[in-house]
């Protein structure tokens, strides 16, 4: 069903810009004609190359234009937001409906979707298909799962500092060896805003249901095998060993951009990143210039067919 969200937002959405590639980015997790997708705002970040306060912008202009809403009360993993597009779930509604009075119906000869046509009710979500996408209802919330403005309220302005520049908070009075955090606030990564207990590296990360959930919908498991697969995995893992740790969600969504990019294996095509002896990658400790010149000797050790 991501196929069909993501030719809504290409053919039908009003949304430009960072606008336009987080709601795509929405869109490219949403599993079945429900729409609804969890996504956090750091994945958000990681998969649309954009600043935090961008993304949170451009949630707030797909919720002013009507393109997406929040579903309150539903949690994905690591509290991530529950996101719905409600466009592509009255198209989709609007063609089950079609068919079922009328099972022969093609899609093509559904009338297009108009502006009257209604979404169906957020009472209507099937929990058990939800639960099945790891998306939960939230402890203690509500029973009816109402729509909340991502926009925020517009009486209270976002949180700004406003320390002037050039000038340095002094530690309280006391001991040399006092903490130097006045504020009181735990101290966080400040590119991912996670907790060092919650940041992992690309070595010790694991790859989760959703990934694997998300390689087979996106037929990378079938384009690749599932040797190549593997393959695949080892070599990101070996190019992201000397990043700095991140959060599990940031490792999955650049592991997904590389199993995106990845070439499918063909028969006729030299291995470049094997090594001779057999390694299928760069020994540790080697550098850029020691691994590139044995790749090429490789290609050059590579049967060719014509000898």
């Amino acid at each position: 069903m991501s196929g069909q969200a993501r030719k809504w937002v290409w053919e039908s959405s009003t949304s430009r810009g960072t606008a336009r590639l987080v709601l795509l980015s929405i869109a490219d997790r949403i599993p079945d004609e429900q729409c609804v997708a969890y996504a956090s705002v750091t994945e958000l970040m990681e998969r649309t190359n954009a600043s935090r306060n961008a993304v949170r912008t451009s949630l707030a202009l797909l919720d002013e234009a009507g393109e997406l809403e929040i579903v309150e009360g539903y949690e994905g993993p690591q509290h991530s937001t529950v996101y719905r597009m409600p466009r592509p779930a009255a198209w989709l509604a609007k063609i089950a409906a079609a068919q079922k009075a009328d099972p022969q119906l093609h899609v093509e000869d559904v009338e297009p979707l108009a502006d009257n046509d209604p979404a169906p009710s957020l009472d209507d979500l099937d929990e058990a298909r939800l639960r099945r996408h790891r998306i939960w209802r939230k402890a203690g919330s509500k029973t009816d799962p109402r729509r909340q403005n991502l926009a925020g309220s517009t009486s209270a302005p976002p949180r700004q500092n406003l320390t002037p520049p050039r000038v340095r908070n002094r530690p309280p009075s006391g001991s040399k060896s006092d903490p130097q955090n006045c504020s009181g606030e735990p101290k966080v990564n400040r590119r991912f805003s996670s907790s060092a207990a919650d940041l992992t590296t690309a070595t010790d990360w694991q790859i989760d249901d959703a990934s694997l959930s998300w390689a087979q919908q996106q037929g990378h498991l079938e384009r690749l095998g599932e040797h190549g697969l593997q393959a695949a995995d080892a070599k990101w893992r070996h190019y992201r060993a000397a990043w700095s740790p991140r959060s599990a969600a940031a490792w999955a969504a650049d592991w997904r951009s590389w199993i995106d990019r990845e070439h499918t294996p063909t028969p006729q095509r030299p291995n470049l990143y094997a090594l001779p002896g057999g390694t299928p990658a760069p020994q540790a400790g080697m550098t850029r210039s020691e691994a590139h010149m044995a790749a090429l000797l490789a290609a050059v050790d590579e049967p060719t067919g014509t000898e």
